[in-house]
């Protein structure tokens, strides 16, 4: 017995001195943690993850050799010997197998292995290789269903570029940030090409050298995360690296000759530009390029203790007008000027070893400058002022804040506790420029504040969540509650930005007892009375001054059963309940089946809904509307108000949607696939109308309403292609993204007059969100320290109706960029290229009757031309 305990002895700590603990933590290129890494001895079943840190710990055999891997990151193998410690990070970019924040509560869900569709954009890898300067541009190239481009004499939407997702409205997609609800613009859009009738998110506020990836995902979500995500959610997640100092220089500028043939002293019809200046006078010179762009960036991070960090971000940027051809009554057609600086910032504090304090927020402050239509003569022109007519500037004042906190714990058995208030406010603040009030004749300012309004929001959550890894082949459920206010403001400008006066100065109370200034014209003689108000934006007066408020409160629950290894559950219901109109619940179910090791099926089908916003409830305003060169004094009236009543316009309730999706990914060595059909049923749209006759109201010719107007049904199509290899001369890659999408409107909700309410131009425009099919192909180069890039994108026609009730069509056309980086030492890396270096254009107009007044409207790829850029990098 003695002999064989000594013989079990030895064997046990023979055994035992062959194993050894490593420990250690796999990090990207960036320096950030990555969860969830598979980390294998090499030959044998030994193994485990990552945990949400990055850290990791495995028991080897001597001699060992460890695999890490983790799909779209270079795999590494790694010699054990007699290291105790091994610290990894793995080379790749952040594409479809990063861990998703969005659309999957479950923590270990991945792009290609969730249920749902789901983009994930490095923005790191996209920032250094293109010279876009906003996000909005970023994703327009990037993102399939993603579309986005400059508007011109579109008031505020020259200023805050209204975006969409599969061609739904820029309100029925959700942003988060880290997870968390993102507030609304203010704006409302009542011109351009997009998003009429709608206030969406913007997303130029929040600086792209913030933020470490976007997740978009591509499906009906309001079941999972409320009002406002028919389309899909875009999730923000800010960057959280440490002890590195990043960011860029750069400059880039348009080139001004306009591909077209335009009439004689139109601009750029030889290379020259003609400008306008504040008197209206047209001035030639010899410039080659316009829309010049600075953009300065910095980020740093610094440790907060054993797992905290604080990162900070500020971004500057600088750009100049753009001018491009346009009718004589619209001779300051081009994109806004803006002068702009963020800062945004990102922490984490840790508390104990399984609490932590976070909060993330910033500031957006911007000064815009755009041209509104012309003024050539006639009433409301003082010749006296200018005696050649004039083009009066829309500018504006942004300022954007936000902040998040919370405190996220995880209980001693697994439950993980986040509890949160988010606000954020945007006040946009209009001031008119180079422009008069007719009815003060020469005693009129130039200038006015014409006021603006506001929307701020406020979210308090809870959310609760657990894992087990036990149950089934995995379990996740959570639930939680929010309680959100929202306040929308009007606030009114000064009195000679909305007043009309009479021949003494002073303003016109009784019309019976006050004369109004009148015009003569020199040849026929006749008679009109001269407009008050800022010409170009008449301000906001008292009469038009809201402050109104609303609260909802919501609960959730969202579960996610792994059935078997490879069949997945997903169900969620959501109960919502506003003080203004009421109550809605909604529900989803979603699968995914892994049909082999390398192919997954998923599915989806849910019910949605949107709330109406404050402002399309409450917003109101007395404007110009120049269509075809023709001004109209034009009243937007408030849903609410009793003249809305009076046209037989309903109160607005929400709009409600059906979304149902079926799709596959695959990965097969460095190919991934994504390939996704989708239909959504969206009934009563909110749209904004026509306009109708109005001659009961003083001083106004038309009146337009927000109506839930349409049924619209969408049928569509993504695609992404993704692949990347390594050989002796280089690095190669390549991604084709596509998306098709077709809207139908099923019906016209109304009594009314069709042609009117909602008719054939209103519905070409609310069609055209989107083109019927964009596609875009990316080809990278990378050897040591040198990197290339082309992108090539595709937009299918679009076919619009202009004020003479004719089709515009806009032709297919074909896009490319070329970037060309260089690294010129450890800190710095220099890159220059070039947008649509092809100078393309939209198919050009020439019967003066498009929406903007240009050649073009804003559609496609826009009326800028080709962008030439350099940027220098630099990391320390």
């Amino acid at each position: 017995m003695k002999n064989l305990t000594l013989i079990l002895f030895s064997l046990f700590t023979s055994v035992s001195f062959c194993q050894q603990i490593v420990t250690g933590t796999v990090t990207d290129e960036s320096g950030a943690p990555l969860p969830f890494v598979n980390i294998i001895e090499k030959g044998t079943s030994t193994g485990t993850t990552s945990d949400e840190q990055g850290n990791y710990t495995i028991a080897v055999d001597a001699n060992a050799t460890l695999i890490f891997s983790f799909v779209g990151f270079e795999t590494q193998e790694i010699v054990v010997g007699t290291l105790e410690k091994i610290d990894v990070v793995l080379s790749g970019g952040e594409i479809l197998s990063t861990i998703v924040v969005v659309g999957s509560r479950s923590p270990k869900r991945t792009a290609t292995d969730t249920p749902v569709a789901i983009d994930i954009i490095d923005m790191q890898e996209i920032i250094t290789k293109s010279g876009k300067v906003e996000i909005n541009e970023l994703l327009q190239y990037t993102a399939p269903s993603f579309n986005a481009n400059k508007q011109s004499g579109s008031d505020g939407a020259d200023h805050i570029d209204p975006a969409t997702l599969r061609g739904l409205g820029p309100d029925q997609t959700l942003v988060l940030i880290n997870g968390k609800r993102r507030h609304s613009s203010s704006l409302i859009n009542v011109f351009g090409t997009r998003g009429r009738g709608n206030s969406g998110t913007d997303l130029n506020a929040i600086p792209a050298s913030a933020i470490k990836r976007i997740e978009i995902l591509r499906d009906g979500a309001a079941a999972q995360y409320g009002s406002d995500a028919i389309a899909g959610v875009i999730n923000i997640v800010l960057k959280n690296n440490v002890n590195k100092l990043t960011g860029s220089i750069s400059y880039g500028a348009y080139n001004t000759n306009a591909k077209g043939d335009f009439p004689n002293g139109t601009p750029n019809t030889d290379g020259n530009r003609l400008d306008t200046n504040n008197d209206g006078n047209r001035l030639a010179d010899d410039k080659s390029f316009d829309g010049g762009s600075v953009k300065i960036t910095a980020n740093y991070g610094a440790e907060i203790g054993e797992d905290g960090f604080i990162n900070f971000t500020t971004e500057y940027i600088s750009k100049n007008k753009t001018l491009r051809p346009g009718f004589d009554f619209r001779r300051g057609f081009g994109e806004a000027a803006i002068d702009g600086f963020n800062f945004f910032a990102n922490t984490v504090i840790p508390i104990s070893k399984k609490t932590e304090f976070y909060a993330f927020g910033g500031r957006n402050y911007r000064d815009t400058d755009a041209f509104a239509f012309t003024r050539n003569g006639g009433e409301r022109v003082v010749s006296e002022i200018f005696p050649n007519g004039f083009t009066p500037r829309i500018t504006s004042n942004i300022i954007d804040n936000s902040v998040s906190a919370g405190i996220r714990t995880e209980t001693s058995d697994n439950w993980k506790i986040d509890i949160n208030n988010t606000w954020g406010k945007n006040n946009f603040h209009y001031f008119i420029q180079g422009t008069l009030n007719a009815s003060l004749l020469a005693s009129s300012p130039t200038d006015f504040d014409a006021g603006g309004h506001s929307l701020s929001q406020n979210t308090l959550s809870l959310d609760f969540s657990k894992y087990y890894p036990n149950t089934l082949k995995g379990l996740n459920i959570a639930f939680g509650a929010e309680y959100r206010t929202e306040n929308f403001i009007i606030f009114a400008g000064e009195e000679g930005s909305y007043a009309t006066y009479d021949i003494n100065g002073r303003p016109i109370i009784d019309p019976a007892t006050q004369v109004q200034p009148i015009f003569t014209d020199p040849d026929s003689g006749a008679t009109t009375p001269r407009p008050g108000g800022s010409q170009g934006f008449p301000g906001y007066s008292p009469a038009n001054e809201v402050d109104r408020s609303r609260s909802n409160i919501s609960i959730y629950t969202d579960a996610e059963f792994d059935i078997t290894d490879s069949f997945l559950l997903g169900a969620a219901a959501r109960f919502e309940d506003y003080s203004d109109f009421g109550s809605t619940i909604n529900g989803k179910l979603s699968f995914r089946i892994k049909a082999t090791d390398d192919i997954n099926i998923r599915g989806s089908v849910s019910t949605g809904f949107r709330a109406p916003s404050l402002a399309q409830i409450y917003y109101n305003l007395r404007f110009t509307d120049f269509q075809g060169g023709t001004a109209s004094e034009t009243l937007l009236s408030a849903n609410n108000s009793p003249v809305t009543a009076s046209f037989g316009i309903e109160a607005l309730q929400e709009e409600t949607a059906i979304n149902a999706a079926i799709g596959t990914t695959a990965s097969f060595g460095k190919f991934t696939a994504t390939i996704d059909g989708y239909f959504i049923n969206v009934k009563d749209r909110i749209v904004l109308t026509g306009t109708f006759a109005a001659p009961q109201i003083p001083n106004v010719n038309e009146a337009q309403f927000f109506a839930n107007g349409v049924d619209t049904e969408t049928v569509g199509l993504d695609i992404i292609l993704s692949w990347k290899e390594s050989y002796n001369f280089g690095n190669l890659s390549a991604t084709l993204a596509g998306n098709v999408n077709n809207m139908y409107i099923k019906s016209v909700n109304t009594d009314l007059d069709e042609s009117i309410f909602f008719g054939e131009r209103e519905k070409a425009f609310l069609l055209a969100s989107a083109p019927e099919s964009k596609f875009s192909f990316n080809a990278n180069y990378s050897k040591d320290k040198f990197n290339a890039g082309i992108g090539l994108t595709r937009f299918s026609e679009i076919v619009l109706i202009d004020f003479a009730d004719t089709e515009d069509i806009y032709g297919a056309k074909i896009t490319a960029d070329l970037n060309l980086g260089y690294k010129l030492s450890d800190a710095f890396k220099l890159t220059i290229g070039g947008n649509n270096i092809t100078n393309e254009y939209p198919d050009q107009q020439n019967d003066g009757e498009t929406e903007a007044g240009g050649y073009w409207d804003a559609v496609q790829m826009g009326f800028g031309g080709a962008y030439y850029y350099a940027r220098l990098d630099f990391n320390f």
